[in-house]
């Protein structure tokens, strides 16, 4: 009975180890606090010098989120990567918080560059590949958004780097899940949308949904414009030429992802 017990038990550690997921939706709330905590958590693991920079999370109550500290390293990576994910199909989007933190001294830059891994040590970091452009944070907390493309790597990664010494960065609500290809969108939701003809505005049409709002994001994953659909218009004279993503809102609740061209 003892040798059945055990082997019950191996099989179970295996199967744990090697669980993928699907989707995650991630705000770190359960978190334990500190850079002394232990890791992983909640299928989460981290990369770190013991000199810094640090991860770990920070926050209190129903109120955390993941800190980058540079602490005396500058201009090196440290790396939060998620759990093991189902092998990515590319009909999925990544989509997080982040900003440079109050407590960063002054002149500190802090970039965040999004990728897919092998794994969770320090020597899987150098499998790291790149799925969009690097972000160059602010102050002020900001939505970004990837497509994630096909990959036979699974695991998500975010380097973080602060150009100097005691530069502090946070990364919170992080959201994978799936998103609607352009083709999609007529089939099953019934929204048309298209540039006017001098390229300032947006217009929608829908038989089945009532359009609500809209976000748009740059090429590299940061929300560039939102807001509400007036008159099925929307103002986008601020943009520069180029792709952009689009998260439409309707008043039935339903959200429907495309992208457009604005020439």
């Amino acid at each position: 009975m003892k040798k059945i017990l055990l082997i019950a038990t191996v099989l179970l550690g295996l199967v744990q180890a090697n669980a993928q997921v699907a989707t995650l939706d991630e705000n770190f709330d359960t978190f334990t606090t500190g850079t002394t905590a232990t890791w992983p958590q909640n299928g989460w693991n981290k990369v770190q010098n013991g000199a810094g920079p640090w991860v770990y999370a920070d926050g209190t109550g129903t109120d955390k989120h993941v800190q980058y500290y540079s602490f005396f390293s500058a201009n090196t990576a440290g790396y939060l990567i998620s759990p093991q994910i189902i092998a990515p199909d590319g009909s999925k989007t990544l989509t997080f918080n982040a900003s440079l933190t109050g407590g960063s001294a002054g002149g500190a830059v802090g970039t965040i560059e999004v990728g897919l891994v092998n794994g969770v040590t320090s020597a899987d970091m150098t499998s790291f590949v790149s799925i969009g452009s690097t972000i160059t944070l602010t102050t002020t907390d900001t939505a970004y958004s990837f497509s994630v493309p096909t990959s036979a790597q699974q695991f998500i990664a975010f380097k973080i780097i602060g150009n100097i010494p005691h530069t502090a960065i946070q990364i919170d609500d992080v959201v994978y899940g799936s998103s609607l290809a352009v083709s999609e969108i007529n089939a099953n939701a019934d929204i048309k949308f298209s540039t006017n003809a001098d390229q300032s505005a947006l217009q929608f049409s829908s038989k089945k949904f009532n359009v609500n709002g809209i976000q748009i994001y740059s090429a590299n994953g940061q929300k560039v414009a939102n807001g509400k659909i007036v008159n099925n218009t929307f103002n986008i004279s601020s943009l520069k030429t180029g792709i952009y993503f689009l998260i439409i809102e309707t008043t039935a609740g339903v959200t429907i992802k495309s992208k457009f061209l604005k020439k």
